[in-house]
């Protein structure tokens, strides 16, 4: 069987009435399907089918399910397990906008996080928007940086993604257009092998309001990508990205594997896979992991 439909869903709310569904969706178009494979108990499971595009067996299951709340991911069965990860920082591998949490110090999160919000779905440049948010917190405390820290919390499912494609032999980047006060300490706690984001330039314990130079943005996530799939001699084919906004489509859309993950609405329309209803270890039943493989300790 060339392909392989994924079903994703909350734990519990995947059941074998959505399987059955989805069997006789693409059955009604032609596909040959073989027997189904369950990752996860109620939670995942693969669907492997033959004679069909993934992009009309996305369409044909998506409109037999309705509007059930399950996650769908049609690939080749080749080469499903990747080599290589990318993952965005804020509101990916951790709950919030690290940026917007800062500027609740300041008495902003309401004004820079409406600012945050439009970059990311696409609608304003990522770099003046990073320098116009910036620009505003100059003269805040650095302990703001560490009471954003102490407060912020890790996504489901991010210490699992990244322990298991480490143990499965996959090397892992945090890249994020956020800073890398945050990012490397996200790095350490959840276990990426190297992480890179932008620097937040300080003054007698005090933001100067500017951002170190060059800017990573969209541009500079999907060099980072090349760059660490040339060194690692593989194919992009072999590498996963997830994100959310608009300055990680560029990544996702060139990554074998790029999911956008409980995305802006302009991210999510552009992407090839997305991820809306499960958590993060959806990436793991994506490359066809069982849930009895995840590893869920860091490793060093």
């Amino acid at each position: 069987m060339p392909h392989v439909l994924t079903l994703i869903a909350a734990p519990g709310a995947l059941a074998p009435t959505h399987l059955n569904a989805a069997r006789a969706a693409l059955t009604a178009l032609g596909a040959d399907c073989d027997a189904s494979d369950w990752l996860a108990e109620h939670e995942a499971a693969d669907l492997p089918f033959a004679a069909l595009a993934p992009e009309q067996a996305i369409a044909a299951v998506r409109a037999a399910l309705r509007d059930a709340p399950l996650d769908l991911i049609a690939q080749p069965l080749a080469g499903r397990r990747k080599k290589l990860l990318l993952a965005d920082m804020d509101s990916t591998i951790v709950t919030t906008e690290t940026l917007d949490e800062m500027a609740a110090f300041a008495g902003l999160k309401e004004r820079i996080a409406e600012i945050t919000a439009r970059s990311m779905n696409g609608e304003l440049d990522f770099r003046q928007a990073l320098t116009e948010r910036v620009g505003m917190l100059r003269g805040l405390d650095e302990s703001a940086l560490n009471e954003t820290w102490k407060a912020t919390e890790f996504m489901p499912g991010a210490a699992e993604l990244v322990a298991t494609m480490r143990a499965h032999g996959a090397h892992t980047a945090l890249v994020s257009g956020g800073f890398t006060f945050f990012t490397e300490r996200v790095a350490e706690r959840v276990g990426f092998h190297e992480h890179h984001a932008n620097t937040l330039l300080l003054e007698a314990g005090k933001l100067t309001g500017a951002v170190g130079q060059p800017i990573l943005d969209r541009d500079a996530k999907l060099a980072t990508l090349k760059r660490l799939a040339a060194d690692m001699g593989l194919a992009l084919g072999q590498a996963a990205a997830v994100g959310d906004g608009a300055n990680d489509l560029a990544m996702i859309q060139a990554a074998g594997l790029g999911v956008a993950y409980r995305a802006k609405p302009s991210v999510a329309a552009a992407a090839r896979h997305r991820i809306e209803h499960a958590d993060l270890r959806g990436l793991l039943y994506a490359q066809g992991y069982h849930a009895a493989e995840f590893v869920t300790a860091k490793r060093g």
